[in-house]
């Protein structure tokens, strides 16, 4: 429903920042891991969002990267894993270092983050481990990928898939994949296989 807001920020409460757009201001849940941000009132900023809507209330979270977004919602991906808690996971460390920690298979670490524990932390590995990429990778494969396999993107958004998901299946295997005259066939054929998996699961 909301996919980035752009405002003004007007202040904060808890866990939540307060958005000014117009006549409205909106709350909304970031994951904030340096405390000098909220001395930046007044300010300008973006966020890339995800509402939830649970139970009778709903809560709407933010993020300063659709890289950030999507880890949010990968870590949901694993079993109890919910909104609450990716959201605590990300509030306790920085996306490039949680995927470094995943393909390194660095368990020790991975407990020492607020909100995981030993099981967790052996779920999280078993689900994400070479499965993410870190914000600079991603912008640069998304890019990449956008422009040469704009094609491939389009075909499998007009067949259902979400373009989110898309763009973000199409990097990580873009990012892979050697040029040649049949790449665009091939990505086309490995992005369609692990979308329809994950469409069934």
């Amino acid at each position: 429903m909301f996919n980035r807001i752009k405002g003004v920020f007007s202040g904060y409460a808890d866990e939540a920042l307060h958005i000014s757009t117009g006549a409205i201001e909106w709350e909304i849940f970031v994951p904030i891991r340096d405390p000098s941000f909220y001395t930046h009132t007044g300010e300008e900023i973006e966020l890339f969002t995800w509402l939830h809507h649970y139970e009778d209330a709903m809560r709407l979270y933010g993020f300063f990267s659709a890289v950030e977004r999507q880890l949010f919602l990968d870590l949901q991906k694993v079993e109890g894993i919910g909104p609450r808690q990716a959201f605590k996971i990300l509030q306790g460390i920085a996306p490039r270092s949680l995927a470094t920690m995943l393909d390194r298979g660095d368990l020790a670490s991975l407990q020492k983050i607020p909100g995981i524990g030993p099981k967790t932390a052996q779920k999280m590995m078993l689900a994400l481990k070479g499965k993410l990429i870190t914000p600079e990778e991603a912008s640069a494969a998304i890019s990449n990928s956008q422009g040469r396999f704009r094609d491939v993107i389009r075909a499998l958004v007009e067949m259902g898939f979400e373009r989110k998901e898309v763009e973000r299946v199409t990097a990580q295997l873009a990012s892979s994949l050697e040029d040649g005259p049949e790449a665009e066939k091939e990505l086309f054929k490995r992005a369609l296989l692990e979308l329809s998996a994950g469409a069934g699961a």
